[in-house]
C-alpha cells in the first residue's frame, strides 16, 4: 500500500441522499474508501470515478430467512470492496462476539471483499496489549492475512473528541505488527489504520510520525471542507 488508505464511516449519517452525494463529491480521491449507509451505497458508487464503496457491516451468512440481513454477496453486486467488521458499537451496542465477527471475516474473504477488523482496547493505558493481542489472535488466527486490514481504534478515543497519545498509538503499532507475525509469517505487511477522534490537524501525524498505513474515521468525513482538508493533509 503505496498511498495511505482512508477508510470514512458514516455510520447512521446522513439522512438525506442529497446530502450523502454532496459530501461524496468532495471525497471522491484515490485510495478513499466510503462507507455509507446501506440504503445510499448503489447511488454513491455510480458518482464516484476515484474512490471505493464498503460497508459499514453484513450478516454472517450468504443468502437464507434473515429479515433485515445484508448478506456479503449483496455488498459484492453493489461493487463494495471492503467491509468494516468487529466494529466496537457492534461489538457493545449489539453483543457481537469474537466468534460471530470470525465467521464474518471468513465468509466476507470468500467472496472476495477485503475485511477491515477492528480491534482496540477500552481503557487508556499502556498496560492493556494483552487485551488488543487476544482480539487479533482470536479474530484472525489461522485465517490467511493476505487480503484482510486491521483498524486499531482505542475505545477511549472514538467519538470523544481525545485521540491517542501519538507515542502510545506508535507504540501498540509495532506490538500490533509483531502479533500479526505470529499470527502468519509475514503478517507485519499486513496494513494497519488508526482510527479515533481523528481530524484534519492530527491526521497526517499517524501516518507520518507514528507510522500507520492509513485511516478510519467517522464525524470528519461528513463535514465536506474538513475531509478534504484532511485528505490534502494526508496525501501530500
Amino acid at each position: 500500500m503505496s498511498q495511505p488508505l482512508v477508510v470514512a464511516n458514516w455510520k447512521m449519517n446522513p439522512q438525506k441522499l442529497k446530502e450523502a452525494k454532496e459530501i461524496a463529491s468532495v471525497s471522491d480521491e484515490k485510495n478513499v474508501v466510503l462507507c455509507p449507509p446501506f440504503v445510499f451505497l448503489l447511488e454513491i458508487k455510480k458518482i464516484l470515478k476515484k474512490a471505493n464503496t464498503g460497508a459499514q457491516n453484513c450478516f454472517s451468512k450468504k443468502r437464507g430467512a434473515f429479515t433485515g440481513e445484508i448478506s456479503p454477496l449483496m455488498l459484492k453486486e453493489a461493487g463494495c470492496k471492503y467491509v468494516i467488521l468487529g466494529h466496537s458499537e457492534r461489538r457493545e451496542l449489539f453483543e457481537e462476539d469474537t466468534k460471530k465477527i470470525r465467521e464474518k471475516i471468513a465468509l466476507v474473504l470468500s467472496v472476495g471483499i477485503s475485511p477491515i477488523v477492528c480491534i482496540g482496547e477500552k481503557r487508556k493505558s499502556r498496560k492493556n496489549e494483552e487485551e488488543v493481542k487476544k482480539q487479533l489472535v482470536g479474530l484472525l488466527k489461522g485465517t490467511s492475512l493476505k487480503h484482510i486490514i486491521v483498524a486499531y481504534e482505542p475505545r477511549f478515543a472514538i467519538g470523544t473528541g481525545n485521540s491517542c497519545p501519538l507515542d502510545v498509538a506508535k507504540k501498540r503499532l509495532f506490538f500490533i505488527k509483531k502479533v500479526l507475525q505470529d499470527i502468519e509469517k509475514k503478517g507485519e505487511k499486513t496494513p494497519v489504520l488508526y482510527g479515533g477522534s481523528v481530524n484534519a490537524k492530527n491526521a497526517s501525524l499517524y501516518i507520518k510520525d507514528a507510522g500507520f498505513q492509513g485511516l478510519l474515521i467517522g464525524g470528519v468525513s461528513l463535514k465536506k471542507e474538513s475531509f478534504s482538508k484532511l485528505l490534502k493533509n494526508v496525501t501530500k
